[in-house]
Order: C-alpha cells, then sequence, then structure tokens
C-alpha cells in the first residue's frame, strides 16, 4: 500500500508540474442548446458536450425537456410513473431529460436515463461556474452494469445552473419546453479533407480506459486504412509524456518511470515498483510507435501504423511477459519495414540529451488556437478539435463524417447505417426528372442539398428546386437535352441541337415551345408547299410528299413541275431559263469580243512605236525612197 501511495504521488507530481510548466489550457467542447418554446426561455444557448455516449455530430435533435419528480440527480433506476414519462411516444417529441449534478458519476445519470428511455440528458450544474466537461470515471463506478459506460448510446450535456433553474421553473408552471441539440457545427469542416489525431498509449494493464483504446484501434483499422489511402484524411498519432522534476531525477520513481535523464515519463502500467513493466518500459514502446508512424510515413504508407499497432497488441501483452523490443522486432520485421531505422529513430534511452521525436510530442501537447492542452488518455482531435464522445468505431466515424465540407464526403459516410438519405423522401424537394433517371438531390452527411448535376460530362445549370436544364455541346446526349422527342412512321425528329448550347427548338415541320411539345404542321391545308397547278399534295408526319401530273418531275427547292428530260410547259419557269441562258450567252460573247478588240489595238500601237526606230517588212525602205525622189 505504502509504495502504491508513493507512486501515485509521483506521478501526481509530475502531472503538476507538468501542468504549471507549459501553462495548461483546457477546452471544454460545447455545442448550441436552442429553446423553441416557451417564450420566455426562447434563444440560444451553449452547453458542454460529455465526454461519454454518442454525440451527433453533424446533426441535431428535437425533443420536450422532462424533470422527473423524484430521483432527481438520476442517480438511481427509474422506475413506475416516472420511467412512463421518459418513452417517446408515436407523434411526439423525443424525452430530453433533465437531472441535477451531484451525487454520482455523470456517466451513471446517463445510464440511467437511457434505460429509464430518454432520446438525451441534460445535466443542470448545481453551482456556478463556467461550463466542464463531464469525464469518465476511472475505475469504481458503484454500477450493477460493470461495462455500462460502453452501453451509453444516448448524447449528453451539461447546462449551467441559471439555465438549468430557468427550465424547471417553467416545467413547474405547466410550460412545455422544447429543445433543438445542434452539433451542427461542433466540428470546423472547411474543406474535403479530415486531419484528426489520435492520443494513446502502447499501455495495456491501465484497465478500462487501454482496454478501450485496444477495442477501438482494432475496429477503426480498416476505416482508418480506407480513409488514409484514398487521401480522405491525414492522420496522425500522438503519445503524453511527462518529466521528472530535477529534484527526483535520481530517486527510484524517476529512474523506474523515465528515459533520458527524467526527461519523458510514463506511470508504471500496474502501480507496483516490485514487479511487472516500469514506466520507463511504456515510454519507450511509445516511441517505437512514433517511430513507426515516423518511418512508414517517409515511404508514403502511414497507415501501416494500425497493422502496427493491432499486431503488437496481440503478439507482445505485458500478461504474457512479451512487451518488449525483441518482439516489437518481430512485428516490425514481418510488415517489411527497416528495424534497423526504427532503432535508429529511437536511439540510446540512457542519453542525457533530448530526443527529437519525444521533444515534438510533448510540444505537440501544448493547445495551439482553438485547441486545448491534451490532458486525457486516450484524446482524439479532429481538425484541431477534441472529439468527446464515446470511443468507438461507428461515433468516431461519424464525427470524422461531419468534418468533411458538404458534397465531398467518401462514400462510407453515406452509408444507411452512417445516416440517413434525405433524397429517398420527396426527393428532397429537389428538382428531377424521372423518365431520364436524373435529379438535382444530392445526399450528405449532413442532410442533402439541391444542386443541378453534371451527367456524362454534360453539366446541368437552375436553381436546383425547380428547374436543371443541360448545357454545352454533346448536351443531346443526356435526355435529349431536355428537348422534346419523338417516333412515327419510322423517323426519329428531336427539338434538341447539338451545337447549341442550351434551349430547345422544333425542327422543321413541327411547331411548339421544343420543351414539351411539337406538333406536326400540315404543309397541304396551310398552303404552304406543293402548290403548283400540276401538284398534287400529301402531307405525312413532319414534313410532306408533292407528285406532279402527266409525267413531270417536282423541284422541291422552287416547289415546280419540269419535264424528266426536257423543259416543263411551265412557261413562267422556262422563260427565266431562257433568259438566264441568252444573258450567260451575251456575256460570253461581249467578253470574247472585248478581248479580241483590245488585242488588236494593242498591236497597232506597238507597230506604230517600233516603225519610228526601224523599217517595218511592209514599208519601203527611207532611203530608196530618197533616191527614187531625185
Amino acid at each position: 500500500m505504502r509504495i502504491k501511495v508513493t507512486v501515485v504521488w509521483c506521478v501526481w507530481i509530475l502531472a503538476l508540474l507538468w501542468q504549471h510548466h507549459v501553462v495548461a489550457r483546457f477546452v471544454v467542447e460545447k455545442n448550441n442548446l436552442k429553446i423553441t418554446s416557451p417564450r420566455s426561455l426562447r434563444g440560444i444557448y451553449e452547453c458542454a458536450i460529455g465526454n461519454f455516449g454518442v454525440p451527433k455530430y453533424g446533426g441535431a435533435m428535437i425533443g420536450a425537456v422532462v424533470y422527473p419528480k423524484a430521483n432527481q440527480n438520476g442517480c438511481n433506476r427509474f422506475e413506475g410513473a416516472d420511467a412512463s414519462l421518459f418513452a417517446s411516444r408515436p407523434g411526439g417529441f423525443p424525452t430530453f431529460l433533465l437531472v441535477d449534478r451531484g451525487e454520482c458519476y455523470f456517466t451513471l445519470k446517463a445510464w440511467n436515463a437511457q434505460k429509464g428511455g430518454a432520446a438525451a440528458i441534460l445535466v443542470a450544474d448545481d453551482r456556478i461556474e463556467p461550463l466542464i466537461t463531464m469525464d469518465t470515471p476511472e475505475e469504481g463506478t458503484g454500477a450493477n452494469d460493470d461495462d455500462y459506460i460502453e452501453k451509453i448510446n444516448i448524447p449528453s450535456a451539461l447546462v449551467s445552473k441559471g439555465l438549468g433553474d430557468s427550465i424547471k421553473a417553467a416545467l413547474a408552471s405547466g410550460d412545455m419546453v422544447n429543445v433543438n441539440l445542434d452539433w451542427r457545427e461542433a466540428l470546423p469542416h472547411p474543406d474535403d479533407r479530415v486531419e484528426y489525431e489520435f492520443w494513446t498509449n502502447s499501455n495495456d494493464e491501465c484497465g478500462a480506459k487501454c482496454d478501450a483504446q485496444l477495442s477501438f484501434v482494432s475496429s477503426f483499422k480498416g476505416a482508418a486504412q480506407l480513409l488514409e489511402q484514398k487521401g480522405f484524411t491525414q492522420f496522425t498519432p500522438h503519445f503524453i509524456t511527462w518529466y521528472c522534476p530535477q529534484a527526483f531525477i535520481l530517486s527510484k520513481q524517476c529512474k523506474a518511470q523515465c528515459i533520458n535523464n527524467g526527461r519523458y515519463c510514463a506511470p508504471d502500467p500496474d502501480q507496483d515498483f516490485s514487479r511487472g513493466y516500469d514506466g520507463r518500459d511504456v515510454v519507450i514502446q511509445n516511441l517505437r510507435q512514433a517511430c513507426f508512424f515516423k518511418v512508414a510515413n517517409e515511404s508514403k504508407k502511414p497507415w501501416q501504423w494500425w497493422d502496427y499497432v493491432t499486431d503488437f497488441a496481440i503478439r507482445c501483452p505485458m500478461r504474457e511477459n512479451r512487451y518488449t523490443q525483441e518482439c516489437s522486432d518481430q512485428v516490425i520485421a514481418s510488415l517489411g519495414v527497416d528495424v534497423k531505422k526504427i532503432r535508429d529513430c529511437v536511439g540510446d534511452p540512457n542519453l542525457d540529451a533530448e530526443n527529437p521525436v519525444l521533444k515534438k510530442e510533448q510540444d505537440a501537447q501544448i493547445g495551439k488556437g482553438t485547441r486545448g492542452d491534451v490532458t486525457i488518455l486516450p484524446t482524439l482531435i479532429i481538425n484541431n478539435r477534441q472529439y468527446r464522445g464515446k470511443l468507438s468505431r461507428e461515433a468516431v466515424l461519424k464525427a470524422i463524417c461531419s468534418a468533411f465540407k458538404e458534397t465531398t464526403e467518401p462514400s462510407i459516410c453515406l452509408t444507411p447505417d452512417m445516416e440517413t438519405n434525405e433524397c429517398l423522401v420527396n426527393n428532397g424537394g429537389c428538382w428531377q426528372d424521372k423518365s431520364a433517371n436524373i435529379t438535382a438531390c444530392r445526399d450528405t452527411f449532413r442532410g442533402r442539398v439541391c444542386e443541378c448535376p453534371v451527367v456524362q460530362n454534360v453539366k446541368f445549370v437552375g436553381d436546383g428546386y425547380t428547374h436543371c436544364e443541360a448545357t454545352a455541346r454533346l448536351r443531346c446526349a443526356v435526355n435529349n437535352g431536355g428537348c422534346w422527342k419523338g417516333a412515327q412512321e419510322g423517323r426519329v425528329y428531336s427539338a434538341c441541337i447539338d451545337d447549341h448550347t442550351k434551349g430547345c427548338k422544333c425542327p422543321p415541320g413541327f411547331r411548339g415551345d421544343g420543351v414539351h411539345s411539337c406538333e406536326d404542321i400540315d404543309e397541304c391545308k396551310e398552303k404552304l408547299a406543293c402548290q403548283c397547278p400540276e401538284c398534287n399534295c400529301k402531307n405525312t408526319w413532319g414534313s410532306y410528299e408533292c407528285k406532279c401530273n402527266s409525267g413531270l418531275y417536282y423541284m422541291r427547292d422552287n416547289d415546280m413541275c419540269i419535264g424528266k428530260y426536257t423543259a416543263s410547259v411551265n412557261s413562267g419557269g422556262f422563260i427565266i431559263w431562257v433568259i438566264f441562258l441568252v444573258i450567260a450567252i451575251v456575256g460570253l460573247v461581249g467578253y470574247a469580243f472585248y478581248k479580241y478588240r483590245i488585242q488588236r489595238y494593242m498591236d497597232s500601237e506597238i507597230r506604230a512605236i517600233m516603225a519610228q526606230y526601224m523599217p517595218l517588212d511592209n514599208q519601203p525602205d527611207a532611203s530608196v525612197q530618197l533616191q527614187q525622189g531625185v
């Protein structure tokens, strides 16, 4: 007993000095509580999320508050008349049970409320103070069910004393208090990748919390690796260590619990220095796990950390005295990771010097921005906010899913066991084309959005609620661009034009809006075609047929009949053709005559110029003419 007290005292001193050294800042994670009635309480209040149960991250709950007449602190099971008040009735609001703080663990209150049929529990503080985080007890819960904490599935919230008293007063006066618990903004959700950290411990002999950690790692491994491999998440494991005060470095306690001359320490696993493993062994194994992640991350395979941790827990447990470096090396080698790199990273734990990996871990424990210091094991941090709730696969995965920007969630977040597909009921109130099976409703983890879709690389545009229209080229390939299309008598007509980015237009032979209908035009009845004296008109769907009498040939472009081999007797058409032919002939003759006259004129001019400088063959020589004149 004396040894145990000494150990507890030493661990307490270490924790106290650590907190003093870094000026610890614990952040209480909160969500909104909105009271919709009565009018006197209407407003939005803050409440603290309990570190147990299943908060509805990314969602909200509406309920009616009930305050029991007896057992108002919720420390005993609810039976008889009170129990009948908590169960939700068809068509009614779920019950939010309000209980007072004090006299028993928060978790026991929540367990009794859940067994009584409540959908959520609100704990009213019994003192005026800032909100605190309701945590799970270390041991000795005092409940009949030893493992009841892991069975708590309802959300919990701590409200201030002032708000609790106001709610009680309203209920006492006969008012119905309706509350909306909202976790939609409890975690940031800025983009399409979630960054999360898991602060854990390699110790497997620390009781219920160690068992819960190992169970969570084993169950969450598959989902974590899938999310990491697909690039949806960025995961980092972390390990808490303390330092030993300078005055106690040479003490038996610090030597057993610390490495690197008291710089990095962990509590003794079984709080007994005389047997089993020491805190020093835990620190070294924590360092080995951190180094494994560092090496795996450098090789672009950070998800292997989950394999190492689960395999080590199975193959190297403390209870079988296999919590050793040798067993660890065997696990590392079986995963194809270089053991030497791990050893080089771990270094010599007996050196009086800083270890770069553990120094970085101690620095990371200090909170930055909206994130407080890490003081509780295990702790999960999602998008720089501490997760509150049960450490289970389903609960943690829901929290991670709520931290994605809406519409960027991976498919694992949209399964029926994770969320309700709101597009299945009345198409979520969004636009849809049932004939083409196209909808603007897009299911998300937080609910749904009405957003015009992209189908086969064709973008639809519109408000998403009442209208979506295909746009861009090749749009006719998808539901015919939303335009009219008909087939009859072996012919197919469409009001969609591929080289137009949007809009619909009835094809020739039809009239209408092009979207809902295009009606055939009767060209014969409306005298739009086939109107020559020799023509016989017959209407067809989308067109017409025109035949000529006496074996004549119908010219569709000119709407006239002509002979098949000679000109038609249609004098108007014949004269036109004759005039055209005469004009063409006259033009050709005129052009030829023009060319001939120009050529003759040019020749005479050239000969006249040349005659001034030399005699031509058909002119007498000048000397001859002179002699003849003497």
